[in-house]
């Protein structure tokens, strides 16, 4: 079977950001949090798409410091008022209840009840998401505007929910490349109703898997769905032998919104994937916002704990809870578009081009300048724009060809996209004017 080799061109299609949109759409509906039968569904899902080896993981593992919790699902739940009318209703929207909410039926008052609601005064009309992972609790979550309205009466309430001995539930899927050094791209599975945070990010690396099944890779690539921080950790505690074969990592996460994009570097700040992203945002024709590792976030804090040290940066649109839509009903399937969808997806493909093609070359005439013209590599300046970047990129590849720069050294310094550097490097090849070899 002939395979192509991977080119960043080949992982895109015209109906890429639609096809992500709509496993976004799939998947939004679902009940998720750290354990349970929601994580079990969502990857049921990405399962029809992609082979996910799946991992249960009982209550009470030790792992590193953390304990695997007990596993919490979630039937039903409600606020009745004394009509028998549901003020508040857990089958209309799953962020009314309080993630790891207990097993709640009594009958209480409005000023009980009180203490048990979640609002947001500032944005009155959005019901906010809210959890209780590690500290036996429950609670509704509620629209500010809808929290007013109560009247002072009592109130059956109900939450049918179990907490049990059970399991934690992640997937995976590997992408066997050419050699065993793997590039980890890395989602949160945890989260309900919330498209872009993360339907979006476990979306787009799904479609991203399924895509990359019939092409040829240097790397393999490990693509993991787990619950955030207890998820990674796990996974981490279950694989710390085999991690010295992530030489680059991502994780990806709200990635369907209008803003950004925003690339957060790993804890080593000039890893690969740093340079790479930076590389690439740089030269997109957007207004990219690429920030410094701090440890707080998403998962890349677990990957980049000095005890691992991963070179893992996170790759988002807008940076996380900065918008007013973050961790709220609003962060629904109107605020995520399959432009925006297809664009992060690009811009990712676009990364992991330079990684994989990224090549040491040596100028095979290193003393002064091969007569360019006579090979007929060398275009008329005039006017022509294009002529001219052709040009310098072809001086400053047999400049820098010296055994000691990548192409995206070559391509940083140039100032000028990867895709035209190695473009004309493999040009300058076929002319005899260069060798190459994969730099690591």
């Amino acid at each position: 079977m002939n395979v192509e080799r991977f080119r960043w061109e080949r992982l895109v299609a015209a109906d890429t950001g639609e096809r992500i949109y709509a496993l976004a759409a799939k998947i939004y509906p679902i009940c998720r949090s750290i354990t349970g039968d929601g994580v079990r569904h969502t990857l049921h899902e990405l399962n029809k798409h992609i082979a996910l080896q799946i991992h249960e993981v009982p209550t009470g593992t030790a792992v590193f410091d953390w304990i695997v919790p007990r596993e919490w699902n979630i039937r039903d739940a409600y606020i009745k008022n004394e009509r028998g009318e549901k003020v508040v209703d857990f089958a209309k929207s799953n962020l009314h209840v309080m993630s790891y909410s207990v097993p709640v039926r009594q009958r209480i008052s409005l000023g009980e009840l009180k203490g048990h609601l979640h609002t947001l005064p500032d944005q009155p009309s959005l019901v906010p998401y809210r959890t209780s992972y590690y500290k036996e609790d429950w609670a509704f979550c509620v629209a500010h505007r809808q929290f007013e309205t109560l009247h002072d009466e009592t109130y059956d309430v109900l939450i049918d929910s179990s907490l049990t001995e059970g399991c934690l539930t992640y997937g995976e899927y590997l992408h066997k490349g050419e050699t065993d050094d793997e590039f980890l791209l890395s989602a949160h599975v945890c989260h309900p109703s919330l498209a872009n945070d993360n339907c979006s990010g476990v979306a787009l690396l799904a479609c991203l898997a399924e895509r990359m099944a019939g092409l040829r890779t240097r790397y393999s690539y490990r693509f993991l769905f787990a619950p955030g921080t207890i998820g990674a950790i796990t996974w981490l505690a279950r694989n710390e032998d085999n991690c010295q074969r992530i030489k680059h990592g991502l994780v990806v996460s709200m990635v369907g919104d209008p803003d950004g994009p925003t690339y957060k570097r790993s804890r080593r700040g000039n890893a690969k994937i740093d340079r790479s992203m930076a590389h690439v945002l740089r030269h997109s024709g957007l207004e990219p916002a690429i920030l410094d590792f701090f440890p707080y976030g998403y998962d890349e804090r677990q990957y980049c704990s000095p005890g691992f040290d991963l070179p893992v940066g996170l790759f988002q649109r807008s940076k996380f809870a900065e918008i007013p839509e973050y961790h709220t009903s609003a962060d629904n399937l109107d605020f995520i578009r399959p432009e925006h969808l297809g664009e992060s997806y690009r811009l990712i493909a676009q990364a992991l081009d330079v990684i994989e093609n990224d090549t040491l070359c040596v100028n095979l005439m290193p003393k002064c300048e091969p007569q360019l013209g006579r090979r007929g590599l060398y275009g008329a300046v005039g006017g022509d724009k294009d002529a001219a970047t052709a040009n310098m990129a072809m001086l400053w590849i047999l400049n820098l060809s010296d055994g000691g720069h990548s192409l995206l050294d070559i391509a940083e310094r140039a100032d000028l996209p990867f895709e035209v550097i190695r473009r004309t490097a493999k040009r300058l090849e076929r002319h005899g004017l260069l060798s190459a070899s994969f730099a690591g």
